[in-house]
């Protein structure tokens, strides 16, 4: 017969106030985390709070607080998922962020924001550990390819059916219209041709692009660095593993991809990331090339997998990636197809 152990309810009342505890300082010592509260969205702990108290809290710490003080981010440890701390300005703009130190407390582990972008990935810091990604991955982690990318290659895709960034841009922006206003993370963002669209757009409150590439992510820096309005604007580079999102659960309004579903080490990973940095509501939109004759290889079969052979890209049909959508959880699936193109939109329940 199954046994069941009863809690005492003065230990479940004890964890409830530490919990609440912890979320009011977090509340505290960063406003715009109250400002999401009353907007509906969930802390990481499910403590109700009483509002006008926590509004008492923040304007004494409003009034104490200055530019170097700690404070929680909307960044989280890409290893246990914890916010960081932040030391310095406040601000999502290039220069704040730039000027601010980040480390997780439960880890103990600073990242840097250097290089003209925050680097996130959970490699972040070592001095002899390396590692490779699949060679579809690396491929765009060289500076070649970076520099080409809005410089011809980009274009090249309009013979698979993509209509060209403008219309791409507009058909994302019909799909993101439930979610406009709040967070945008643009994954896989590459050179920052649509991060940049999205942050111009003024169509969100602030606009994350995020690659696993380096030299992308300097590459879009150099774009951003000749628009004065795109420097000042909430608009930050991460570096980090579409894998391992670093941003705590239900934290993201919208989430952009393009042309990056080919390109991912672990799709099915990637879009399970998607679905848990989502909050309720919030949208995803990406797209990729189809499996179509004339980009898919035959099947490599045993002997080529022994020797180590990979097919460049993972294309997908469209019954596919519906499929992948449901079954990380993804709801209100539609799509739009056009030869080997596909843009594709799901909703976190």
């Amino acid at each position: 017969m199954a046994s069941s152990a009863t809690v005492p309810a003065s230990f479940c009342s004890h964890s409830r106030l530490q919990q609440e505890g912890r979320d009011m300082r977090r509340i505290s010592a960063n406003p715009g985390l109250l400002i999401r509260f009353r907007q509906g969205r969930r802390l990481r702990s499910p403590a109700r709070f009483r509002i006008n108290a926590a509004a008492v809290v923040v304007e004494k710490e409003e009034r104490a607080q200055d530019n170097a003080s700690p404070e929680f981010d909307i960044f989280a440890c890409p290893i246990c998922y914890e916010p960081l701390i932040r030391k310095g300005p406040s601000g999502l703009n290039l220069s704040a962020i730039y000027r601010s130190g980040f480390k997780c407390e439960r880890c103990n582990k600073p990242f840097s924001s250097r290089n003209t972008f925050l680097d996130l990935t959970v490699t972040s810091g070592t001095r002899e550990y390396t590692e490779f990604k699949p060679s579809r991955t690396e491929l765009f982690r060289s500076p070649l390819v970076s520099f080409l990318y809005e410089r011809g290659w980009r274009q090249n895709f309009a013979r698979s059916g993509f209509p060209g960034p403008d219309e791409e841009f507009k058909m994302a922006q019909e799909y993101f219209k439930p979610v406009a206003g709040g967070l945008l993370l643009d994954v896989s963002c590459g050179s920052g041709l649509f991060s940049r669209k999205f942050a111009s757009s003024g169509t969100f409150s602030g606009v994350i692009a995020l690659d696993f590439s380096e030299n992308m992510l300097r590459q879009c820096y150099e774009f951003i660095a000749k628009d004065d309005a795109l420097l000042n604007a909430n608009l930050a580079l991460v570096r980090a593993d579409v894998s391992r999102l670093p941003f705590e659960s239900g934290s993201i309004d919208a989430v952009h991809a393009g042309a990056a579903l080919h390109c991912w080490p672990s799709p099915s990973n990637a879009v399970a990331e998607i679905n848990r940095v989502l909050r309720s509501g919030g949208v995803f939109v990406a797209t990729t090339f189809l499996s179509t004759r004339l980009n898919t290889p035959p099947p490599l079969g045993p002997l080529g997998q022994s020797i180590g052979a990979s097919n460049t890209y993972a294309y997908f049909k469209k019954e596919e990636i519906e499929d992948l959508c449901r079954s990380c959880g993804l709801i209100n699936y539609s799509c739009n197809v056009d030869r080997a193109f596909i843009m594709f939109s799901a909703q976190k329940r």
